[in-house]
Formats: C-alpha cells, structure tokens, sequence
C-alpha cells in the first residue's frame, strides 16, 4: 500500500510553480497557483482587496515556493493547494489539487503515534 506523503504533495508544488504565472491566497486557507494569464489576471483582480487579508503575488519560482510554503504553514486547518487552468468549456475542470485539503492532517497524525509509541518505549 503506498501512501503520499507531505514530502510528495510538496513535490507536486515544486514542479507546477515552476510554470506558475503568480500564486494567491484568501487569507484563511485557499491557496492558489495560476497557470495562465487568464487567471492570473482574475487572481490578481480578486485577490486582492484593500480591506482584507488577500494577496497575491508574482515572482521567481523560487520566491514563489517560500511564500507558498509560508502561507501553508500559517493557514488554518482547511488549508489546501490547487493550480488553475483556464478551461473554456468546463471552469471547474481547470482546477487540479497539489495539496488536498487534509492532507497536514494525516502526516500530523502519523507523527503523533510516533510519539506515542516512543512514550510507550520509555
């Protein structure tokens, strides 16, 4: 049985904001990557309002991954990453999951019985 791990959903990231136009984020927990000037253009038109915690940004794919990371890390629980292409005939099919939302939790998880198991030892 194979089980993805956070190390491969990060992967996943790494390999995708290499062809990111810019990257966004709510504020809270949705984390973009836009794939294309169509949506980096919606992104950077509604993601980023003067009274709320919105952002996006464009940068070098190396800034890119530390900010993503960044955000990843200090969002809340419902945290995930998705890349957008646009999709003329279907919108929704345009989204592709690199972080599903969840996914911290398992990894979380797993180090918990870990630790668990090392008291256990003791």
């Amino acid at each position: 049985m194979s089980t993805t791990t956070m190390e491969d959903y990060w992967q996943d990231v790494k390999e995708e904001v290499q062809y990111a136009k810019s990257i966004s984020f709510d504020g809270c927990h949705k984390i973009y990557l836009a794939m294309d000037d169509t949506q980096a253009e919606w992104f950077k038109a509604n993601y980023n309002g003067e009274d709320c915690d919105d952002r996006t940004f464009v940068g070098t794919a190396e800034q890119m991954l530390a900010l993503l990371e960044e955000w990843y890390e200090g969002s809340c629980s419902l945290k995930f990453i998705q890349s957008v292409r646009t999709n003329e005939v279907d919108a929704n099919e345009g989204f592709e999951s690199l972080i599903p939302q969840g996914a911290h939790d398992e990894d979380e998880d797993e180090d918990e019985d870990d630790d668990d198991e090392e008291d256990d030892e003791e």
